[in-house]
Order: structure tokens, then C-alpha cells, then sequence
């Protein structure tokens, strides 16, 4: 009898491994084609690759553009250049303030401040430009786009100095720079600005006849108390209302006295100005500025005590200048009450700094508050001789002056 071998359980031990053996390489076909394993050497190469990667664009970044040999290769290799397909790149991000604009007020120390910036641009190594232009301060919207782009143009780090009224960056998407300023008990300004522009300072007897060639004798030698109490246009708002424009803006309404120019130059100030000083308490001015700006004034307070300083500094003192008499003080301190509550703010904010930085005050204080001038009116002095009583008026109108 023939026996049936292929149900045997011997064939069918045969057959069963080649059949799993032809369905394993059909299922795993595929990924036997992907290595499973890398070797040791070239998971070095992939993290190499992979940190070399990243700090070079770290670099990148740091340097605000490609690093240089990479546009020497691009060069070489065509003659289009980095520069050509994606433009300059981004300019380098300091670290630290690197576009300074000082818009300083007439009269308020500028001169003493810019004569200590030549300084100090030459040791620091910035960029200083000072403007000669005096007279304008108010720009067309032209004139202002215009000069801020100058502005913007100049090679950083920079310090921009002119007397303009404040310049809003920010409208005409152009990166607003920093600002400072310093400003001066609004009554002294006046009085060193009126004589100033009839008789100039220490540094020439006649350059105050280049500045005002058109002005007569009769203008020239005008009494302050005469152009005050007779309400002159020189001594009379809107004259008068000077220091505030500089803060409030290019707007038409920041040259009407009154609150709206007040509370915006208020607002810039906060929003806008790193500092702004006042001239009386002008070396603790420059602690803070050494403070805040290092690389621009690290040095300024040595330079400004300096014998070989002091001897130019003094060249910038108004000459022939004499205090008005106490009733035109009065009539002058109502017409610049606008001013003064703005200097009293500076004041407040420049000693709220100088506190937080724990910065130790060597100034004095003034020897008269803004009360002085309010309360001359409810004062009744005993009758006195003539000449006493000249003596005492002229006593008490100097003592008003500050001479920083």
C-alpha cells in the first residue's frame, strides 16, 4: 500500500519555515531599506554639523548681518554680492543708547554743555553734530521729515544737538532716539536771553551786534522794568512762553500758553527724555548723564572742573545783566506761571531720579520758592528813606538770581 507523503508530518515541517521565511521579507521589504543603526563616527559628524549650525547664526544675529568672509566667498565665486540679492543689512543693535538727540533750550547752559560734548566726543570716540541754525525752532512737516532723516543718517553712535522744538520719530515711522535736555528757573532765562541779545557775553565786546545787526539803540538800551510793566512785546506772552515748545512739539497749539501745551510737553517729557536736568543743580546734571550715558560723558564732571574748562566756560557768561526791580518781578512771574508749574514738574522729576539712583546731592537749594514773588502783593513795608529804601529794593530783586 502506497503511503500519502504529503500529509505526512514531515513535509509539513518542511514547508512551513520557507512559507514564514517569504512572508517576513514581503512585511519588512520596505524598511530593510532604512539603516537602523548609524555608527559612532557619523553621529559625530551630524552634531558637529548640527552646533556649527547654530552658532553661526547666533553670530548672525549678534552682528546684525552674514560675517564678512561670507560675502568675500559670494563675491569670488559670482559677481553678484550678498548685497545685491537681499539688500544692506540691518544695522548693528549697541548696547547701549546709540542715537542721542539734546534739542537744547536758548539760554539754559547749552553753551557750557556743548563746549564738554567737543570733549568728550574726541576722547569717547562719537559722533558729535552741532548745529549753527539759532532762529528756526518750528518746522514745516517737510522740514521735520527732512531733518529727521538727516538725523537718522548719521553714522552711530551719535549726539545731535540744535535748538528745535521736540521732534515726534515715531509719527513719520522713523526710530525715535533718545533725549535729553537741561532747563533753568524760567525768570533767569528771560532775563539772561533779553540781555544777551543786546549786549552779548565775555567772548567779544561786539559779537552781539552780529547777532542782532537790525536792532536800534533805542531797543538796544530799553530798561527791563520799562518793557515789563509797559507790557512790550519782547517782555509779553506769547515771548515769554518759550521753555515749554521745546517739549510739547511741532504743533501750532504748543505755542499758545496755556494748559494743552503744558500737560503734552509734560507727557513727552515722561514718555521721551532719558533726563532732563536743571541748570541749578547743573554738576549733579552731569553725575547722572555719567550715570546713564557712560559712553558718551564717562570723564565729563573731571573735565568740567578742570582749570583749562573753567577758563573757557567763563567766556559764556552774559555780560551788563542787572535784576528788575520787585514789581516787575511780579507782573513777569504771573505771565510765566504756565512755565514755571512746568519747570517745578522738571524739578520734582529730576530730584525723583537722583533719589532712586541714590545719587548724594551737592546742590543747594533755592533760596526762594515761587510764593516769594505771589506774596509781594499782600506785603506792606514800613516807610523808609529813599536811600534805604533803594538799598533794600535792589538787595531783595538780586537775591532772586541764580548764578550757576
Amino acid at each position: 500500500m502506497m503511503k500519502n507523503f504529503s500529509s505526512s508530518p514531515l513535509h509539513s515541517n518542511n514547508q512551513t519555515p520557507n512559507h514564514i521565511r517569504e512572508r517576513n521579507n514581503r512585511k519588512y521589504g520596505l524598511l530593510s531599506a532604512i539603516p537602523l543603526r548609524f555608527s559612532l563616527r557619523g553621529y559625530g559628524f551630524c552634531m558637529a554639523t548640527l552646533f556649527f549650525f547654530c552658532f553661526g547664526s547666533l553670530f548672525y544675529q549678534l552682528n546684525g548681518g552674514p560675517p564678512k568672509i561670507l560675502l568675500d566667498i559670494r563675491q569670488y565665486l559670482g559677481e553678484s554680492t550678498y548685497l545685491d540679492d537681499h539688500g544692506p543689512p540691518a544695522p548693528r543693535v549697541l548696547p547701549f543708547p546709540s542715537q542721542v538727540v539734546y534739542n537744547r533750550v536758548g539760554k539754559c547752559g547749552s553753551r557750557t554743555v556743548v563746549i564738554l560734548l567737543r570733549l568728550l566726543a574726541e576722547k569717547h570716540q562719537f559722533n558729535l553734530v552741532s548745529s549753527d541754525i539759532h532762529n528756526k525752532t518750528r518746522l514745516t512737516k517737510h522740514e521735520q521729515v527732512d531733518l529727521m532723516k538727516n538725523i537718522s543718517n548719521i553714522p552711530q553712535p551719535f549726539l545731535y544737538t540744535r535748538h528745535v522744538h521736540f521732534l515726534n520719530f515715531t509719527r513719520f515711522r522713523i526710530e525715535q532716539p533718545v533725549y535729553i535736555n537741561i532747563i533753568r528757573d524760567p525768570i533767569n532765562r528771560f532775563l539772561s536771553n533779553y540781555f544777551f541779545r543786546r549786549f552779548g557775553d565775555w567772548r567779544g565786546e561786539q559779537n552781539h551786534l552780529i547777532r542782532t545787526p537790525g536792532m536800534k539803540d533805542d531797543e538796544r538800551y530799553l530798561d527791563i522794568n520799562v518793557c515789563i510793566l509797559e507790557n512790550y512785546p519782547e517782555c509779553s506772552n506769547p515771548r515769554v512762553f518759550y521753555i515749554i515748545p521745546y517739549f510739547c512739539g511741532q504743533h501750532p497749539q504748543c505755542r499758545e500758553p496755556g494748559v494743552w501745551a503744558l500737560e503734552r510737553a509734560k507727557q513727552n517729557v515722561l514718555e521721551n527724555y532719558l533726563i532732563v536736568g536743571i541748570l541749578e543743580e547743573l554738576e549733579d546734571v552731569l553725575l547722572l548723564l555719567e550715570r546713564l550715558l557712560p559712553h558718551y560723558f564717562t570723564g565729563v564732571l573731571n573735565i568740567y572742573k578742570s582749570p583749562d574748562y573753567r577758563k573757557m566756560g567763563n567766556m559764556t557768561g552774559t555780560v551788563r545783566k542787572h535784576t528788575p526791580t520787585l514789581e516787575a518781578l511780579q507782573v513777569l512771574y504771573h505771565r510765566m506761571r504756565y512755565e514755571y508749574e512746568f519747570y517745578n514738574f522738571i524739578r520734582d522729576q529730576f530730584h525723583l531720579m537722583k533719589k532712586k539712583i541714590g545719587l548724594k546731592s551737592v546742590s543747594q537749594p533755592t533760596a526762594y520758592s515761587p510764593a516769594f514773588l505771589r506774596e509781594l502783593a499782600l506785603r506792606t513795608p514800613e516807610p523808609l528813606d529813599e536811600d534805604e529804601d533803594l538799598d533794600t529794593d535792589l538787595e531783595d530783586a538780586n537775591s532772586w538770581l541764580v548764578h550757576p
